[in-house]
């Protein structure tokens, strides 16, 4: 099924209510006019915290996933206030929770969501090698992922959309997976080398000047 993403970002002076309001009502729209069979919004909701060894980006956004739809929600959102860029993409689901929980509630635990461009001078083969081969069992055999959700930006769906190579989604049960280090790159004795050897990683596929990564909770509107 074809499945297209949306960013939004925060408009100066926007709080974190506001935005996620406003984030909502643009969801609820595509729902009522475009039909989709799914739709998903991810979005900032809160500051990330001053320290931390993930370099979180601070200012509020907003990723909003639909899955099948009319083809007049391009024109919709990209009419939107804060509106960023539109993006067909092709979804994969390496490692994948159970959902228990009821639509329009936030999903459990928090989210990492990552937007990114591949390495410069790296050819997209070896690009989507690297990170389908190499980076995805990596983060899955030493994060503690609960859900990990991997687009490959294959198009823009509106004209003048700043290009990313990818957009990730990476789910945890509970904010201390994430945020402490010593789970996060866990066990305790090992933590300095998973460090390295997952900066090394990164790196060797990624542009790390452009990489933006943010705090996030996710929210099934309709699933």
């Amino acid at each position: 099924m074809q499945k297209v993403i949306f960013i939004l970002t925060g408009r100066p002076g926007e709080n974190y209510p506001a935005f996620g309001q406003r984030v909502f009502n643009i969801s609820e729209k595509l729902l009522q006019e475009c039909d989709p069979k799914a739709l998903k919004a991810t979005l900032t909701e809160r500051k990330p915290p001053f320290l931390s060894v993930i370099p979180f980006c601070r200012r509020k956004v907003a990723v909003i996933s639909l899955y099948g739809g009319s083809q007049n929600m391009h024109d919709m959102v990209g009419e939107s206030n804060g509106f960023t860029g539109g993006y067909q993409v092709e979804e994969a689901i390496p490692r994948a929770y159970e959902k228990h929980w009821e639509d329009r509630t936030p999903t459990p635990g928090i989210c990492l969501l990552t937007l990114f461009h591949r390495k410069p001078g790296l050819e997209q083969d070896l690009f989507i090698r690297r990170w389908h081969e190499g980076h995805t069992p990596l983060s899955l055999e030493l994060h503690p992922l609960w859900n990990y959700n991997r687009n490959v930006v294959r198009d823009v769906t509106v004209k003048d959309s700043p290009w990313f190579d990818g957009i990730v989604e990476e789910q945890f049960r509970t904010a201390q997976d994430l945020l402490n280090p010593l789970k996060f790159f866990g066990p305790p004795l090992k933590v300095a080398a998973h460090m390295i050897e997952v900066f090394r990683d990164t790196r060797s596929f990624i542009d790390m000047k452009r990489i933006e990564t943010y705090l996030a909770t996710e929210y099934h509107i309709r699933s």
